[in-house]
């Protein structure tokens, strides 16, 4: 049964729209959701628009970048750090500024680098927010005095921290994505709309317990800890907040048969008798983003191996895994051939206990379907293993 809720919650409780999809279906998957994480890799697709695909089918992405990165009317999200770098609904706002306001005054473990960065060098950060206020739209790469680099990759120089500071209190935004997907800097009141400014901004305590509604509404049922990572919250204020949570009935707490830890249910949550879903899911999509509740839930242990050296991989580069029904029953390894127009198979791996006669057809569907939302011509699957062979004869 928690499976089941937890798909629902997650948006594969219901069937994806039939015929074309438009703005509002991707509003509103995003609202279910709360966030979208934003990651740079784009081997298949860039992170933060495969969730969308997995839930909704060959959506167009144009609406994502409009509602992202659009002209201040047509706004409808807005970057922040919550779980991980993320794009999140504008009501939103609100209940990070408590955030906002923490990194302004500098409030920390005095250890983190943006910290530590603020304390040496608050002049130079404030000369760059000066910069950016009277040049207009800027990235990190094009600041008059921006500095050297530090090192290979995400050895930022000092004006790199200095925006990245800015950015975690609030007084910048991303205007737009450029090239390589470069984050563009302006003031927030020049981005967001006025409407968003102006609401009301709750007390920490507050905007932490609806911060935790999402999550228990994103997920269904979860765990402290799941709870507390879906908007990376501290400890001790997920704690304080989640009692006050349970005790006004916003929560109900349970035990779920297997896990070891006790668990919190979204009074809201359906719990449907059967889900019938199919889907291609990306490393970072919020159902099995936090891989030991995947582990929990699904009894499917996963680990993304982009960071593992070649020879040590055991299912490949960047590895979705394939739910059907209300199980994941295999993996794929993908890449966008772009030059050739091919989305490539570049391993398929059958869970165990699973059918590869059973699953070969649908992941087929989905692999196709996938190509077409990409743009791609051609599907190329590989040769080894049996579900790759099932779906090799297959015509």
């Amino acid at each position: 049964m928690a499976r089941r809720i937890a798909l629902a919650a997650q948006g594969f409780g219901t069937a994806r729209p039939e015929g074309a999809t438009n703005a509002g279906h991707v509003k509103r998957a995003i609202d279910r959701l709360g966030l979208l994480q934003i990651d740079s890799v784009n081997v298949l697709a860039r992170a933060h628009y495969l969730p969308l695909f997995s839930r909704l089918g060959n959506y167009d992405s144009d609406h994502l970048d409009r509602l992202a990165w659009g002209r201040k009317s047509q706004r409808g999200l807005f970057e922040f750090w919550a779980h991980e770098a993320s794009l999140l609904p504008l009501n939103a706002h609100p209940l990070f500024r408590w955030s906002m306001e923490r990194a302004r005054a500098n409030q920390g473990n005095g250890k983190g680098k943006l910290h530590v960065f603020r304390l040496e060098k608050a002049k130079y950060i404030d000369g760059v927010l000066r910069e950016i206020a009277d040049r207009g739209p800027l990235a990190a790469s094009e600041l008059s005095n921006g500095g050297e680099r530090r090192g290979a990759w995400w050895g930022w120089n000092d004006g790199k921290l200095a925006v990245e500071w800015l950015f975690s209190a609030g007084l910048v935004t991303t205007a737009t994505r450029r090239g390589t997907f470069e984050r563009v800097y302006d003031l927030t009141e020049r981005v967001l709309p006025p409407s968003v400014q102006a609401l009301p901004t709750p007390p920490a305590e507050e905007a932490q317990r609806e911060l935790l509604r999402l999550s228990a509404r994103a997920l269904g049922v979860a765990t402290e800890f799941d709870l507390r990572d879906y908007f990376r919250l501290g400890v001790a204020d997920t704690k304080a907040r989640l009692a006050e949570l349970v005790e006004a009935g916003d929560l109900l707490p349970l035990m779920v048969e297997g896990w070891n830890k006790p668990a919190y249910l979204d009074p809201a949550a359906r719990q449907p008798r059967k889900v019938e879903a199919r889907a291609l899911l990306a490393p970072f999509d919020p159902l099995i983003w936090e891989r030991d509740r995947t582990h929990r839930i699904f009894d499917f242990f996963y680990r993304i191996e982009i960071y593992t050296p070649l020879a040590k991989r055991k299912h490949g580069y960047y590895v979705l895994p394939f739910l059907l029904g209300d199980k994941l029953v295999a993996r794929v390894d993908l890449k966008a051939d772009r030059a050739n127009s091919r989305l490539l198979v570049q391993a398929a791996h059958l869970e165990p206990g699973h059918d590869a006669d059973r699953v070969a057809g649908p992941l087929r569907e989905e692999l196709r379907l996938m190509a077409d939302w990409l743009g791609l011509e051609s599907v190329s699957l590989p040769r080894a293993g049996a579900l790759a062979k099932r779906m090799g004869r297959m015509r």
